[in-house]
């Protein structure tokens, strides 16, 4: 972790993507218009000139016993770059930056297409064609239920990129169905763990080979960590510590050695809770 500063300047997040304005984004006057309030941690939206953003701000992490205190931006940001180094570009644009609540994380907003459901529940053993099935439980009236997602290449993306990641919260909710089919991945705070920390809603392909794209988003990651003029070594320092990108560089070299999606593993808990 940068010890000299609590964030470090975004730059290269911002670099990521040539349409937009680097000395817009990272010093333009971000203007609030309304706060998150389910989150968890203080999520406010807002506007640099006329980009909507989603803006954390460090001073608004709520504590947690296996992460750091005021490491979640940071992660968030590392999560958008690994995510560009695949090339499937899940996580939004994402930066560090000064806000009116002090450093923090921002991102750009998404807006969805309410008429797409990539993840969603349904009585107990009525799967929707197209759907997979994740687990079954009791809503609030009482009512069995199963939880399912849907078999697409954009979702399996998702889904390999969260084990690189070490994603410890991929809620239905943190799945962005655009118009387009293309899905987004969004709040990456709890990612990057040392250790294992695997939780998530997108189990449907447990067990499955990894198809060569995937296994090439992976290869990709893989060699990018080890690259410390260009890639992610050269800027991974900055925002995780040492374990923690050789943690990520280990979990890449596990994934293609097994050459599947994995299945759950270890003491944790394998879905967050609640799911969405």
């Amino acid at each position: 972790m940068n010890d000299a500063s609590p964030v470090a300047d975004g730059r290269e997040a911002i670099d990521a993507d040539p349409a937009t304005d680097e000395a817009d984004l990272l010093t333009g006057e971000l203007v609030l218009t309304g706060r998150v309030m389910p989150a968890s941690n203080a999520t406010f939206v807002g506007t640099i000139g006329d980009v909507e953003v989603v803006y954390k701000p460090v001073s608004g992490e709520q504590p947690l016993w296996d992460f750091p205190d005021g490491t979640l931006a940071e992660r968030e940001v590392a999560a958008h770059l690994v995510s560009e180094v695949t090339g499937w570009h899940v996580v939004p644009l994402t930066w560090l930056r000064d806000g009116p609540h002090g450093p923090g994380m921002v991102q750009l907003w998404q807006t969805v297409d309410p008429g797409q459901e990539a993840v969603t529940i349904v009585p107990a053993g009525a799967v929707p064609a197209g759907m997979l099935h994740v687990f079954d439980g009791y809503d609030g009236r009482d009512r069995r239920v199963s939880l399912v997602h849907e078999d697409t290449p954009a979702l399996r993306r998702m889904a390999v990129l969260d084990v690189v990641l070490n994603n410890a919260d991929r809620k239905g909710g943190h799945v962005l169905e655009m118009a387009d089919g293309h899905r987004h991945g969004i709040d990456h705070g709890l990612t990057l763990h040392a250790e294992h920390k695997l939780r998530t809603v997108l189990w449907g392909w447990l067990d499955e080979p990894l198809t060569e794209e995937e296994l090439d988003g992976v290869r990709r990651v893989r060699a990018s960590v080890d690259d410390e003029t260009d890639g992610l070594g050269a800027v991974l320092h900055d925002l995780l510590k040492v374990a923690e990108v050789e943690a990520l560089a280990a979990r890449c070299d596990a994934l293609l050695s097994a050459g599947t999606l994995p299945a759950p593993s270890g003491p944790m808990p394998a879905v967050p809770w609640p799911p969405f």
